[in-house]
């Protein structure tokens, strides 16, 4: 009842915000895009897509606000912004000439009702999957908050291969949706009806770029055009980013939940030569019940694992990895002292610095060896539980290289 109460207080919030900035969200060609994961790296795709078109694009995201090719540095620690920023980008979008936006849209903030007012032409699905509980409390709502773009949308650009689909064609009709699937050749996209390449690595990015393709299609941008941006695309930062690839690889991505580190992990684990080296840990006052998971996922693949701070807020970071640590795997060997690992044990540390974790894990790696740090991606603060605290993992990992000599 008390969060009713307070998304009617958002509701209103965003009404006027909507009515200050002049209603920019029915200016524009809105393109909303949500789900668990994939939806920084779908969204920006598809802004590429639209800009090498010709078509003047707006793109806010977690990275933060693109007007046309210029970015706004936004700091935003939430992928979806208040009404108020929100509104407020979408209106430099209408002075700057814009004719599309793509939107970041958070369960959080479709539940909260900070896009309202915001005329969404299509809205886009990547996935739904373990994230959120301590917000939603069941997988039920965070589904339902989901589906509120795609209601609120015209056309619903959806995955077939997803177990939301089931729920999905139960609730619109077949005439809204636009699928795209790597598995059921009935879709209205696939990988054989739109043959493309691309360098980014794992299946999750197939469906990135058919989420991408089929959306650009719906809107009647040429497909040699589409094709040829995937072919050219490099992911956004701290996405699948490669910071070093000399003698061994840092990966940083902002993986952070049990699936996206799955399908990351498994993505390395095809084009691996040497070990996986993985940092990471889980944010604090956040779903807690995805912890386990994790650590199930990371030692599933992974050779070395580096358990270690993630905006633990207030939490007791001790706590955060213990939680993690039950769901790795019985053959890895916990080092508490920070031994070398003997050649061809699994092996985990804790070590509660990030910092320290970072510059330990490039110490360990050897040739051919993969540094995966995962949680923080793109992010520049730090959460202890007194506030944001700046942070970069790109520093970090450049500080850690200069430490040892490698740059």
């Amino acid at each position: 009842m008390f969060r009713k109460l307070k998304n009617t207080g958002h509701k209103s919030f965003a009404t006027i915000a909507c009515l200050y900035y002049k209603n920019p969200g029915k200016k524009l060609f809105v393109i909303g895009i949500t789900g668990t994961d994939g939806k920084t790296t779908t969204g920006t795709l598809l802004y590429e897509i639209l800009k090498n078109s010709g078509k003047k694009t707006a793109l806010i995201s977690t990275i933060g606000a693109y007007i046309d090719d210029t970015l706004y540095e936004t700091g935003f620690h939430t992928t979806t912004p208040s009404a108020f920023s929100l509104q407020k980008y979408l209106q430099k979008a209408v002075e700057s000439g814009c004719e599309y936006a793509i939107i970041e849209t958070t369960s959080h903030a479709l539940d909260q009702n900070r896009t309202y007012g915001i005329n969404f032409q299509i809205g886009v699905l990547t996935n739904i999957t373990h994230e959120h509980l301590d917000y939603h409390k069941t997988q039920k709502r965070y589904i339902e908050s989901k589906l509120k773009l795609l209601s609120a949308a015209k056309k619903a650009v959806v995955n077939m291969d997803d177990s939301s689909f089931e729920i999905i064609s139960e609730k619109f009709d077949s005439a809204k949706l636009i699928t795209y699937s790597l598995k059921n050749k009935n879709a209205d996209i696939t990988k054989i009806s739109f043959p493309f390449k691309t360098n980014l690595v794992g299946e999750f990015n197939f469906y990135n770029c058919l989420a991408a393709a089929a959306c650009s299609k719906e809107i009647g941008v040429d497909e040699d055009i589409i094709k040829k941006t995937i072919e050219e695309f490099k992911p956004p930062v701290g996405r699948q980013e490669i910071v070093y690839d000399k003698d061994f690889t840092i990966v940083i991505d902002f993986a952070h939940t049990p699936n996206a580190l799955n399908k990351m992990l498994f993505a390395l684990s095809g084009t691996k030569n040497g070990r996986i080296i993985h940092v990471f840990g889980a944010a604090g006052q956040r779903d807690s019940s995805k912890r386990e998971e994790m650590g199930k996922a990371a030692s599933t693949y992974s050779d070395i694992i580096i358990l270690t701070s993630e905006d633990p807020r207030s939490e007791p970071v001790e706590r955060i990895m213990q939680q993690i640590e039950a769901g790795i795997q019985k053959d890895f060997t916990y080092l508490a002292d920070k031994e070398k690992p003997l050649s061809g044990k699994r092996v985990y540390y804790k070590i509660k610095d990030r910092k320290e974790a970072i510059g330990f894990a490039i110490s360990l790696a050897q040739s051919k060896d993969i540094v995966l740090i995962t949680g923080k991606g793109h992010e520049q603060s730090m959460n202890y539980g007194h506030g944001e605290e700046k942070w970069s993992e790109h520093e970090e990992v450049s500080f850690a290289l200069r430490t040892l000599g490698k740059i």
